[in-house]
């Protein structure tokens, strides 16, 4: 029996997914092909050339992991991490919780180095527990459950504590990606993972990674078999390189929804991508303040395509994010951890990083308040 089963319309305005444009939906639905087939060999090529200009980066292994981002992050870690390594990780905020949790389960000993949720990394702190070599220096560049993003100057003076301790620099990208700058060449990212449900509009199902080659002399250096048999990037490059080898069978029809989706980015042009995401931000948060709201994030720090505001005295979290789901259609986010309850997290990303969008959720929010 055929399914009949059609989803709702949604303006998905969360932390992730966001709304997939209709040309990256048409792209999924080609004709699958084999993963071997000469032609979908050479459409990998031009995933990876154009993940290089997303990343900014001329890393040879970078490459789209067949798994969401917290797939990505399991991969990337579990190619670097021995049992007994130093980790040291910067928190502010449940991915960097995270972050440092997958660490530890691969064996590391991991130093957590938790800053205030809602601001960015206290260097001092960092710096201060950096004692000694590590083998990893990471933190999240945009954290998602607070809406802070990592200054330049912030990823400067991780890139230093990572050259005193004899780390790598290693960033979560997840939200940053295709939304913010991330230029990991020219700050000095070793290894990063990232999402393709957030800014760049695909639906999840992908974690586009990079490694330096200072990273991919740390993998091949390993004294132990990498933990992880799916996740074994020396395995998975030589399917991405120019051997060709069967690993596993790549999701065809999402590789065709990336290339698309990083093809509108590029064709938009990536500054101008990121002014859009920025001035859809900064009329979303203006409204919320005109309106008597409290953003949690101060202005320096905020991460233009997610935005977390506290939820007003006398409005019940859960129940006015019904409301707004079942009568205006739009879908936002609540709190993670310590801050359940506390805030909610309004993404503006993709297709839906425009004021309009915005002005959406501000109507609706509006419509609710009276």
């Amino acid at each position: 029996m055929a399914s009949s089963f059609l989803p709702p319309e949604r303006l998905l305005l969360g932390p992730g997914p966001c709304n997939t444009p209709r040309e990256v939906l048409k792209a999924l639905g080609r004709p699958t092909i084999g993963h071997l087939d000469p032609a979908f060999l050479d459409l990998m090529n031009q995933v990876r050339d154009r993940l290089r200009t997303l990343f900014g980066t001329r890393n040879e292994l970078t490459i789209p992991i067949s798994a969401t981002g917290s797939g990505g992050m399991q991969a990337v870690l579990s190619n670097l991490i021995e049992p007994g390594d130093r980790v040291l990780v910067g928190v502010h905020g449940v991915f960097g919780k995270r972050f440092a949790d997958c660490a530890r389960r691969l064996g590391a000993e991991v130093v957590e180095v938790e800053c205030t949720w809602g601001g960015t990394l206290d260097l001092s702190a960092l710096s201060a527990a950096a004692e000694g070599r590590f083998k990893l220096v990471g933190a999240v560049h945009a954290e998602t459950s607070t809406g802070v993003l990592l200054s330049p100057s912030c990823l400067g003076g991780l890139r230093e504590i990572a050259d005193r301790t004899g780390a790598l620099l290693v960033l979560d990208t997840v939200t940053s990606l295709a939304g913010m700058p991330v230029e990991l060449d020219e700050r000095g990212v070793d290894a990063t993972w990232s999402g393709t449900q957030k800014c760049l509009a695909c639906p999840p199902g992908l974690s586009p990674i990079s490694l330096s080659p200072r990273a991919l002399e740390v993998l091949e250096a390993r004294s132990t078999p990498v933990t992880s048999w799916y996740f074994d990037l020396s395995a998975i490059s030589k399917y991405w390189g120019a051997e060709r080898a069967y690993h596993h069978t790549a999701p065809i029809n999402m590789i065709y929804g990336i290339h698309e989706a990083m093809g509108l980015a590029l064709s938009e042009g990536m500054d101008e991508r990121f002014e859009r995401h920025t001035k859809a931000a900064k009329h979303l948060c203006a409204g919320l303040e005109e309106r008597g709201l409290t953003l949690l994030v101060q202005e320096s720090d905020r991460l233009a395509p997610l935005t977390s505001v506290r939820i007003p005295d006398g409005v019940e979290d859960a129940a006015f994010r019904e409301r707004l789901l079942e009568e205006h259609g739009i879908e936002i986010g609540g709190g993670l951890g310590p801050l359940a309850g506390q805030i909610w997290r309004i993404g503006l990303m993709g297709e839906n990083a425009t004021k309009a969008t915005a002005e959406r959720f501000l109507h609706a929010y509006d419509a609710l308040s009276r």
